[in-house]
Parts: C-alpha cells; sequence; structure tokens
C-alpha cells in the first residue's frame, strides 16, 4: 500500500472522536463526575422536583422556571421564552461550531398510581414517559459542560422544549429560532426494556411518521352509521391489501362517536385515529387514501363525509430518521463509556416523536438509553400510571449528553487544523 495512504489512515485514527484512545480519558471522567455523590445526589433532587409538579404541552411554567433558575446557579446564559415555555441555554467555548442537546419537558393527563414518596401531587397528570428524566439529564450535561467551558472547541446549545406529547413542541421550537445556527443535534430517551448502563438506536429511519384524522359522515337523512361502519372496514385493507408487506404501516381506528336517543338512526357519526409509516412516501400515501376512502363510503351511501387532519392543533410527526454519520459518533461514544455489547441496535418501531423535526433540517441522532429494574418495578411501559424509573440512569445520560457535544466539537476542531 502507498505509504502516503497508510500515513493518513493513521492520523484519521488518531484523530477521530471515536477512537478509544481519544474517547477513554474523556468519558470516563464525565462519567466519573456525574456519579460523585454530590453531583448524584443533586441529580436525584432535580428530578423529584419536577416529577412531583406534572404539567402538559405548552403549560410547563413550574418546569421552566425551575431550568431557568437551576441554569442561572450554573452561570449559563439562556433564552426564553421560545415557544411558550420553552428554554435554550448556551454553553460557549469557542463560538463556532455549535452543537444542540435537547430534553422535551412536558407530562400526560394519566393518574399516577405508583405509591412512592414523590409520586405527581396534581391530580390526573404524570410524568409518565420520563421527560422529567430528559430534563434532569440535560441539566446535568449542562453542568457538566460548563465545568469545562474553557476547553470547549465551540458552543453547545440545550434546547428545553415544551409540548412533545402529540403538540409538536420541536416544530414550534424551530419556527421560533432554536435550532437557527445549529450543526448537529443529539436526543435521548428513556427505554423500560432495557437495563441502566445501555443505550439503542440504529441509522436511517428508528421511529414512524404519525398523523391522526377525525372524521364527520353526515347523514342527511341516510345511515351515517352504515357508512362509518364500511368506512372502518374499508380502512383496514388499505395495510393489508394496498401496502407492500415487508414495508412497515399502520392504519387504525381507535373511536367511533355518535350521540342519538335508541331506537332513532343518529344524523352525525365520527370516527377518528392514527396512520403510520416509516417512509415519508408512504405516510403521504396513507394520509390521501384515508380521506378518499371515507369520503368514496360516505358517497356511495349517500351521505357526505369532512376529513380533518388536525394539522395545526395536531401537526403530523415526520419520520425520526438518524444521520448515518451522527449515529456512528454517538455509538462511538457510547461503546467507549459503557462498553460495546452495551450499544445495542435497535429495529425499527412505530412509535412516533417529535424529535423528528430537527432531524429533518439538521444531522440528527436519537437514541433510548435503558432504565430497566425489575426490582424496583422500573419495567413498566410508557404512559402506564405504574411507569417508574432507575434513577441510576441519570448520571450516565448526563455524561453521555456531554461526551456526545464535547467530542463533536472535537471532532470539528481536528478537521479545521488539517
Amino acid at each position: 500500500m502507498n505509504p502516503l495512504i497508510i500515513f493518513l489512515l493513521l492520523l484519521l485514527l488518531l484523530i477521530s472522536p471515536t477512537s478509544s484512545t481519544t474517547l477513554d480519558p474523556l468519558v470516563s471522567d464525565l462519567l466519573a463526575t456525574a456519579r460523585q455523590p454530590e453531583f448524584e445526589s443533586w441529580l436525584r433532587k432535580v428530578r423529584r422536583r419536577i416529577h412531583e409538579y406534572p404539567e402538559l404541552g405548552f403549560e410547563e411554567e413550574f418546569t421552566s422556571e425551575l431550568i431557568r433558575s437551576e441554569l442561572e446557579m450554573l452561570g449559563i446564559g439562556f433564552d426564553w421564552p421560545v415557544a411558550k415555555t420553552g428554554v435554550v441555554g448556551t454553553v460557549r467555548g469557542r463560538e463556532r461550531p455549535w452543537f444542540g442537546l435537547r430534553a422535551d419537558m412536558d407530562a400526560l393527563p394519566v393518574q399516577e398510581m405508583v405509591e412512592w414518596e414523590h409520586k405527581s401531587k396534581i391530580p390526573g397528570k404524570m410524568h409518565a414517559c420520563g421527560h422529567d428524566v430528559h430534563v434532569t439529564m440535560l441539566l446535568g450535561a449542562a453542568r457538566l459542560l460548563q465545568q469545562r467551558r474553557e476547553q470547549l472547541n465551540g458552543t453547545v446549545k440545550l434546547l428545553f422544549q415544551p409540548a412533545e406529547e402529540g403538540r409538536a413542541g420541536a416544530y414550534h421550537m424551530i419556527k421560533e429560532g432554536a435550532l437557527d445556527g445549529i450543526e448537529a443535534i443529539f436526543g435521548l430517551h428513556v427505554y423500560p426494556y432495557m437495563p441502566v448502563g445501555t443505550i439503542g438506536s440504529r441509522p436511517g429511519p428508528f421511529l414512524a411518521g404519525s398523523g391522526r384524522f377525525i372524521a364527520t359522515i353526515d347523514g342527511k337523512g341516510h345511515d351515517a352509521v352504515l357508512a362509518a361502519s364500511r368506512s372502518i372496514i374499508t380502512l383496514q385493507q388499505l395495510v393489508s391489501r394496498e401496502s407492500d408487506p415487508l414495508e412497515a404501516r399502520v392504519v387504525t381506528v381507535t373511536f367511533v362517536h355518535a350521540d342519538q336517543e335508541d331506537g332513532m338512526t343518529p344524523q352525525i357519526v365520527k370516527i377518528g385515529g392514527t396512520f403510520r409509516s416509516m417512509t415519508a412516501e408512504g405516510f403521504a400515501y396513507l394520509q390521501l387514501r384515508v380521506k378518499q376512502v371515507i369520503e368514496m363510503q360516505a358517497k356511495v351511501h349517500r351521505c357526505s363525509a369532512l376529513v380533518d387532519f388536525m394539522e395545526e392543533e395536531r401537526r403530523p410527526y415526520p419520520v425520526t430518521v438518524n444521520d448515518e454519520k451522527m449515529y456512528e459518533h454517538v455509538k462511538g461514544v457510547g461503546e467507549a463509556m459503557l462498553g460495546k455489547p452495551n450499544v445495542k441496535t435497535l429495529p425499527m418501531t412505530m412509535g412516533a416523536e417529535d424529535f423528528s423535526f430537527y432531524s429533518q433540517k439538521v444531522p440528527a441522532a436519537f437514541f433510548m438509553i435503558g432504565m430497566k429494574n425489575e426490582t424496583l418495578g422500573a419495567d413498566k411501559p410508557w404512559h402506564s400510571p405504574y411507569f417508574f424509573v432507575d434513577e441510576d440512569v441519570l448520571p450516565v445520560g448526563a455524561a453521555l449528553h456531554a461526551a456526545v457535544a464535547i467530542s463533536y466539537l472535537n471532532q470539528a476542531a481536528a478537521v479545521e487544523t488539517q
């Protein structure tokens, strides 16, 4: 082999941020710092305060105030409000490049059934998807980064985002400029199916694009119930009869509603549901066919139908796509921090995330982080009233966030000096 090629390959290996030579001291130091008793105690206290006072999308006033207070105590500047309750912190080393870290803040309309000292104090609301953990991990990363700001080869933007649960908070953050200037972004989500000390994801499409619909069928003196029934049956055939069996798609009717006294045919029937796909093309096709099927079935039965996709109120979520280079970057950091066997390749899933809006704009990576602990009961699915978290995940997530950002900036600086 040409000696020049050999030299260049060795040089690339030495400057690569995902090489163990470069990463091992960094990740070891960050994880050790985050696991120090005082640091970990602070993380747990912050998380429990957020957990006790859950707030729904665009209502995260207490959470936003807590975040701003913690950032102020750390000496970190921020912009607020962004998308009503969102906060964008800035840890500044060198001016450029900018790297983004994101955490969502909102809770769910769920009554917590777990009896513990820090149970939700707000009736009917609960952090049943771990967003309290996400905020805490990002605050932990903020502290780690601020401690090392003099060595930062760029600037890290901390996106504390409202309204992930169905309200497309990420879209509104982008609309108000939160992503402006950011070259790449990383996000984490707790995962109740892997233990603490593991992470997982996959390159390319990871989470589905997701949309909702509500159809109002007007009988106009005819049988709206029959028209609705035929619509529901035909919708089930969109996947089984019209889709490639090797391509993941879902169409599900989740409710039927009609108000009428016994013995009378209702004038109005409403049906609604969700449709999902792992490709933008598949998503667009399902949306078109949902509309066509319902309108045509209504017409066949001498009724009319209005199909509403709620694109402003409940904006559809695109497919979450992991940029391959960003995925490999995070994978390398995770392997250095946690060991190769603890970085898993996960299958594509029909769940949806509004992190997808960021992934449409800049290179992005979205990973799951394990929090399973059967002894604690931390193995229940998301959105369950029994959802519980092993808080040992907090320092791991904080350190991983910080390590991904620092190593990305180090890589950029190394490339710049070549």
